[in-house]
């Protein structure tokens, strides 16, 4: 963070200090949430949990080195004190991004967007100092605590922006305003919580309505292939960028192709020119996350050449997200199980098939979370496509969404050992180590609550114990 002293960031806030000797001292070092992130220069923001007050790590924390607390009540160490922390630590980005004047970069969309903000990062990377972030951490805590990361060199901030309702990114935008604004696609993520993709789509295109006008170098980025999101161009007065595989796209991919271990090549095409990319992640659906991260830095004025390069060397830096791994034994693993939704699980099966060409492959599959009235119908969908995709095992783990998902393999051919339902992650487990043969590709996703990357970690482990069924 840039350095500020307690007594500005209590005016800032509007809190009062508390035993603060010193109101002169800055805060130097990163704004962390986590007591044992605290460090020499550091400000701790105490948020009261659901089993946890941070609170009473305030002793903790002053210890380690963090000059104050930021808290909704006296701690007897220093402490800037405010109605509430959250809302003080908001204004505290807001403050402080406007103090820099770096380039801010935001991002939504249903699916890809941790993938895509990756890209975008290890891309702009390159050309200056460039601060994103981490993870998913893209809510009203995470989003303010990345921004205020920043230092005075950063040159670009790349802002991945989440939400569950209505008006949630409209609230991330007042607090860490955009240059450019990139929406990647209106799918069916969180439908149970929005009640449609129309209302995904309204909650969405908040981004581009918060962008400054074209002549104050506004842009919005929009997927010229996802039609909800290609309106909403008319919900902006920033310039209009569009990216896919459109023929009127601006930033458009051609002679799209998957290497033999599945990992995507393209001529990437921009108003500047074009260069060709092999990427180093795997699964076709990575063409459209690389197209936005292209038409992000060729906004930023970067290269098809420099892009290009950027794409093909760029990396996962976010981790169990099509994670790729092979044992010893020649069985690969691939752990894509942080998160799920329709889109995603469909992207995943097909880049599972593309890897797993002459090999058996397996769909380890769990629940896909806050799909409401369209949950039964989204397993269902998803347990026929691995079927028709000719995944070879469909291994169906949890409760009731897991027999929804085997039901529609069943319904759509699947019978016999083909597809079957497993209690939990340690059947699976218990299931792949007396089944597995050398070779085999075996995919792992679900919604981050089911807690399948497990079920990876223990096939990685027995593989390195070279445990391997004798079949």
């Amino acid at each position: 963070m840039i350095a500020l002293s307690l007594a500005e960031i209590a005016e800032v806030v509007g809190g009062q200090t508390h035993d603060i000797p010193d109101p002169s001292a800055q805060v130097t070092g990163p704004v962390v949430r986590d007591s044992r992130e605290a460090a020499p220069g550091s400000l701790f923001a105490a948020f009261v949990g659901e089993h946890v007050d941070g609170h009473d790590f305030a002793a903790q924390v002053v210890e380690a080195g963090a000059v104050a607390v930021l808290a909704s009540r006296p701690v007897g160490v220093p402490a800037i004190v405010v109605d509430d922390v959250q809302t003080a630590l908001g204004a505290l980005a807001r403050h402080v991004v406007r103090k820099l004047g770096t380039t801010l970069v935001a991002l939504t969309g249903s699916a890809g967007k941790t993938s895509t903000k990756d890209l975008i990062a290890q891309v702009l990377q390159r050309k200056a100092p460039t601060v994103w972030t981490p993870g998913s951490f893209n809510n009203e805590i995470g989003l303010p605590l990345t921004a205020l990361s920043a230092t005075e060199d950063t040159r670009f901030l790349v802002l991945e922006m989440g939400a569950r309702g209505i008006g949630h990114i409209r609230y991330l935008t007042d607090l860490t305003p955009p240059k450019i604004g990139l929406v990647l696609n209106v799918g069916t993520a969180h439908i149970g919580e929005f009640g449609g993709r129309e209302q995904i789509a309204q909650a969405k295109g908040e981004l581009v309505e918060a962008l400054p006008p074209a002549e104050e170098g506004g842009a919005a980025i929009l997927n010229a292939d996802d039609p909800l999101v290609r309106a909403m161009a008319s919900r902006t007065k920033a310039k209009v960028i569009l990216f896919g595989e459109a023929d009127e796209a601006d930033v458009r991919a051609e002679n799209v192709r998957l290497t033999d271990s599945g990992q995507p090549s393209f001529t990437l095409h921009t108003p500047s020119g074009c260069s060709d990319v092999t990427m180093r992640l795997y699964g076709e659906h990575h063409v459209s996350n690389a197209l936005a991260a292209a038409a992000v830095a060729h906004e930023l004025g970067m290269s098809a050449e420099e892009i290009a390069t950027a794409l093909s060397e760029a990396g996962s830096l976010s981790r169990w997200r099509m994670e790729v791994t092979e044992r010893p034994d020649g069985v690969t693993v691939v752990n894509d199980a942080y998160n799920a939704n329709p889109e995603s699980m469909r992207a995943a099966l097909r880049a599972l098939v593309a890897m797993g060409k002459g090999r058996r492959t397996w769909a380890v599959l769990g629940k896909m979370a806050e799909l409401g009235d369209e949950a039964l119908a989204e397993h269902d969908a998803v347990g026929r496509l691995a079927v028709r995709l000719n995944v070879s095992k469909l291994v169906a783990v949890g409760g009731r969404e897991a027999a929804w998902l085997q039901l529609g393999a069943y319904n759509e051919g699947s019978w016999g050992e083909e597809s079957v339902h497993v209690s939990d992650a340690q059947a699976a487990v218990d299931l792949l180590r007396s089944e597995l043969r050398p070779g085999d590709v075996v995919l792992v996703k679900a919604s981050r609550s089911v807690g399948l990357e497990s079920v990876a970690q223990a096939l990685l482990e027995t593989g390195a114990e070279g445990e391997v069924a004798a079949r």
